[in-house]
């Protein structure tokens, strides 16, 4: 163990590190919002198939269209950056790192050539090493049953390197999925946190500096916004949201976001390098 003020000096600089971190996603995605470019009617224009009609006029779903694929894009940029932002951060709070399958801190059982990516890699005192695995969420969409499979495979790769998987999921929504997940890290000798006790685990291991940056800057925006998702009538499995009224205006340069009574102005210089379908992390 360190002595007191070597570690206290540590975390600082840790803090320090993932502080600057925050601010610089925040600052490339203002960025972003100010130059992410407008769609063009060649790419939404196949989608006036599926609403095409006397309800809705051409221009009326023209704007329609480019405004939804506007918010998509965005929204896409934002996950990316989320994601990038996100599993750095713990991981450096809780005093590991991550790890590229070029390093082969995990390997695959079925290949021993090859590693798997590691979202935070931390040796103990006692030499056991952990390798986690960090999910905001674990979702049911059917879309990515090629990417479960790797998921699951994940805990048997770190048991056969040597490693003790841990899984550390922070939205303690239950399904199928998670359940399944759960159980592979058990039979692997792995340990699992979900919801409070996820946080609760990240907070123990990231030491009380650390842990006030992880409540300050993480827990508290998610845990804030989250509120507003409420059980409707005391029924925990039927949730609803009270959205404000939406408007949203481009008058030149200027976007103007309005949400009740609420508004934000964007002035807009755009990107054209910015204009793939697919997020790019430049």
């Amino acid at each position: 163990m360190l002595p007191l003020e070597i570690q206290e000096t540590h975390d600082f600089l840790t803090y320090l590190k993932c502080l600057t971190e925050l601010h610089k996603r925040r600052r490339k995605y203002g960025l972003i919002l100010q130059r992410q470019p407008l769609p063009t009617m060649v790419q939404v224009s196949p989608r006036a198939l599926m609403e095409y009609g006397p309800d809705f006029p051409p221009q009326a779903l023209a704007s329609w269209l480019t405004w939804r694929k506007f918010f998509y894009d965005l929204d896409n940029r934002s996950a990316q950056e989320t994601g990038y932002l996100f599993e750095p951060i713990l991981a450096a709070a809780i005093g590991g790192e991550p790890k590229s399958s070029r390093e082969r801190v995990v390997r695959r059982s079925g290949d021993n050539s090859r590693g798997r990516q590691v979202d935070c890699w931390k040796v103990l005192p006692d030499g056991i090493a952990l390798a986690y695995e960090l999910k905001l969420r674990v979702t049911i969409a059917a879309s990515g049953q090629g990417r479960f499979a790797e998921e699951l495979s994940f805990a048997k790769d770190c048991r056969s390197s040597g490693a003790k998987p841990v899984l550390i999921v922070l939205d303690p929504t239950e399904n199928n999925k998670l359940t399944e997940l759960r159980a592979a890290f058990r039979r692997h000798g792995g340990e699992t946190y979900i919801g409070d006790d996820a946080w609760g685990h990240l907070e123990d291991e990231a030491g009380p500096t650390m842990a006030a940056f992880i409540e300050r800057y993480v827990r508290r925006p998610v845990g804030e916004i989250s509120a507003f998702e409420a059980a409707i009538a005391n029924d925990p499995t039927r949730r609803g949201l009270m959205l404000l009224d939406l408007a949203a205006k481009l008058d030149g340069t200027e976007l103007s976001i309005t949400l009740g009574e609420h508004e934000r102005k964007i002035e807009r210089d755009e990107d054209p390098s910015l204009a793939g379908d697919e997020p790019t992390d430049d």
